[in-house]
Order: C-alpha cells, then structure tokens, then sequence
C-alpha cells in the first residue's frame, strides 16, 4: 500500500475492523481532504480528514449523518466512526440522475423533513451547538419559534459579519433587516420543526448507485443539520441548480404539500446561504442577497 496519511489506516481499522489495502485521494473538497479506501475483504469506505481552524466539524458532521439516517427517509452514508482527527463512513458509487431517483428523493426528503426536530434552531442530538456550514461558523441553539431562529442565528450574525468587514455598508444591510422584521407575517411561519440537512445544495446531492436494489438512488451528504423551516432546506436545492429539480419538487408536493406562495418565498429562504458565501467569497454574494431582500419586500 502506498504512503497514507497519518492515522488513517489505525482510524480506519478501529471503525471497520478490517485493514486498508489500497487508498486513493479523492478531490472535490473545500475543507478537508478525502479519500477512497479498499478494505482488505475489498469493500470500500470513505474517509475524511478534520478540516483545518474548524473545531468540532467532524462531531457535527457524524451527528448530522446519524441524526438523517435515524429518520429511515432518505440515504445518507453509514457512520462508521468519527474522532477528533478522521470521519469514515459509507462508500457510495456514483450514477447518472434519472427520473425515478429524483421523484424517489422528492419524496423522502418531505418525509425526513416531516420527522420533525425538537425546536427550530436545534443541533441533532450529541451534535455541538458550534458548528459548520461549508467553512463558515454556525450556531444552532433551540429558539421560541422559526421567525427568532431565523432573525437571530441565520441572518443577523452574517449581516454583522459583512458589515463589519466593509463588504456591505450598514444602509444595504437595512434593506435584509426590514425583511427579518415582518417574518411572523409569511405564510407557514408557524410551521413544527422540520428535520432539516442543513446545506442541501446540489453540490451535496449525490446521485449514486443503489447497493441493493440496482439503478440510482439519490444520497445526501455533508450535511449541516439542524430544526428549522422545511422551505429553507428547499431554497438551497434551487440556489445552484439540480438535476431533475422539478421532479424533485412534485414529488416533494405530492407528498407533504406546502404553505400556499411558497415559490414567491425561495428567495426569503436562499437569505441564509447567500449571506454565508457572501462571507466566505466576497461583495458579489453579499449584494445579490441586498437584491433577494429588496424583491421579498415587494411580496410580504
């Protein structure tokens, strides 16, 4: 076996039981690195290594992961240990989207998100308060209802922080604060906690092969957890694009049908991302959530 990084063939063996045999890296990520590992029996796991500066993001990860599986609603990779240093969990093979998995995931994700969660604004049970969304710090702390949650952990911080570093001038970040102050009034506001990935981007939508039944499935990963609204888990699967979205959301809407407009409220919901990578990548993400709050304003 060629050179592998320190610790992972102990980390691996102590969470599968069985020897690498073969390792390969794996690119794609932002924050840590990742790899393909073959077992000896010829299974293979991945791993990955803790992010660096990024305290507690592979405990919140794992519970993350933990906390979707428990739902039995959608696939998410097998856990088979987490520690300070490595996360190794499930294998999954990639495959072509088809119709069929969309209107399959369409349908567990408004299952996972029915599961419900304890408050909106909680971490997944053993999951850190202080956790990670990409590379960029998250809060997740039970609040009163999803207006304060949203206001106080999801928006605010992040507006603070953009303000703060000069990439928005206070009178741009007024226009997000009058949107966070008629929340109570949306349609659905008062909706349960739903069970939530977090950052279900289409980067996290992973379209792979199904181990026991042939054709594909959709997996989700990386996720960043937590109880919140269902329209936000929703709003981040618009913001970039998914294959076969449509059929993702008719699928969702047959089977768990949503607050009346809720089209005209993805932008209110894609807030939250926008202003993380506003964050994390400059003005250009910053003004485009200016943009969103200023066309929410039109309609609530």
């Amino acid at each position: 076996m060629k050179r592998v990084p320190e610790g992972l063939a102990e980390a691996v063996t102590g969470f599968t039981g069985a020897r690498p045999e073969a390792v390969r890296p794996l690119g794609g990520g932002d924050a840590s690195a990742a790899y393909e590992v073959t077992l000896d029996g010829g299974e293979r796991v991945f791993a990955k290594a803790a992010p660096e500066n990024m305290p507690g993001a592979l405990d919140a990860e794992a519970a993350s992961l933990r906390w979707l599986a428990e739902s039995r609603t959608v696939r998410v990779p097998q856990v088979h240990g987490a520690d300070e240093r490595w996360l190794v969990t499930e294998h999954v093979e990639s495959a072509a989207p088809t119709r069929e998995a969309a209107a399959d995931f369409g349908r567990g994700l408004a299952r996972l998100h029915s599961s419900g969660a304890e408050a909106h604004g909680c971490p997944p049970p053993e999951g850190p308060r202080d956790a990670w969304i990409g590379l960029a710090e998250m809060r997740n702390e039970a609040c009163r209802d999803w207006p304060e949650f949203y206001r106080t952990l999801r928006v605010e911080p992040y507006v603070r922080s953009l303000v703060d570093s000069g990439t928005l001038r206070p009178s741009e970040s007024e226009t997000i604060t009058r949107v966070c102050e008629r929340l109570d009034d949306l349609p659905g506001a008062d909706e349960s906690p739903s069970r939530l990935h977090g950052d279900l981007w289409s980067g996290n939508v992973h379209w792979g092969s199904d181990p026991q039944g042939g054709g594909t499935r959709v997996w989700t990963i990386d996720p960043a957890a937590h109880g919140g609204h269902r329209e936000t888990d929703l709003a981040m699967l618009q913001l970039f694009g998914c294959p076969q979205l449509d059929t993702v959301l008719d699928a969702y809407e047959s089977e768990a049908p949503l607050a009346q407009g809720w089209r005209s409220r993805v932008g209110l919901h894609q807030l939250f991302p926008l202003l993380v990578h506003g964050v994390l990548f400059g003005r250009s993400f910053a003004t485009r959530a200016v943009t969103v709050a200023q066309e929410a304003l039109r309609t609530l």
